[in-house]
């Protein structure tokens, strides 16, 4: 187990970061989190960032010495090799290189999620609605009784879709998108994950207002649709 002082860097809408948080907290780990402008990097940050992004993990050690993690997956992996606590992987090697596929495909949908929040036009948000339909319905048929992707044990596949799931709490409140409306297994996963405290903690609570201000700043076609 590690015990050196963890220190995660983040920014406040970044879904990724969600990730790495959320494991923290399923894994009870304590952790400093630092937020940045990547409107306005500092210098700091971009030095020790190879690709300029968040998140980062410090792990800073009793010696001084630290290391700095980079990409969500990385940190989260060694979080499950190095922390106590629940375990977020499957012991069994098949059934965890599944929940790693799964986890890719998640990364998946929030490049289409991108497309989706960003739409400047009806067709451009019309063809990332459906995209966006499409692969939750991909999901639909993996889940089985649950309540999480894996049944009754929470996983690192949950932390990698809570907070997806987080994105259409606000945006169903400006305007239904019916993207879940006929998969009843992933509304009842997102109910069931959005409840969680791990979930929950992992972002501000300015949240909502921040996504909202997200989408002004780039002349969303969503709030047009609910004008």
């Amino acid at each position: 187990m590690s015990d050196g002082k963890l220190i995660l860097v983040s920014h406040y809408l970044c879904p990724y970061v969600q990730r790495a948080a959320i494991t923290l907290a399923e894994k009870t780990v304590p952790f400093e989190i630092c937020y940045v402008d990547l409107s306005a990097k500092p210098d700091w940050f971009l030095a020790i960032s190879p690709l300029g992004k968040v998140p980062l993990l410090i792990v800073r050690q009793g010696d001084g010495s630290e290391t700095v993690l980079f990409e969500s997956a990385v940190i989260c992996e060694y979080l499950e090799e190095t922390q106590s606590g629940a375990r977020l992987h499957p012991a069994d090697p098949l059934a965890r290189a599944r929940h790693r596929s799964w986890m890719e495909f998640g990364s998946s949908i929030l490049s289409d999620l991108w497309g989706f929040e960003t739409a400047k036009d009806e067709e451009a948000y019309e063809a990332k609605r459906k995209a966006l339909i499409e692969k939750f319905s991909r999901v639909e048929t993996e889940l089985n009784d649950g309540p999480f992707f894996a049944g009754e044990a929470f996983s690192l596949v949950d932390a990698v879709f809570a907070p997806i799931f987080r994105y259409f709490e606000v945006f169903d409140a400006i305007t239904p998108t019916g993207i879940f409306d006929a998969l009843p297994r992933v509304m009842a996963w997102r109910a069931e994950l959005a409840s969680r405290q791990s979930v929950r903690d992992a972002v501000t609570q300015d949240y909502p207002d921040r996504l909202k201000a997200f989408l002004v700043n780039h002349d969303a076609w969503l709030l047009k649709q609910a004008a």
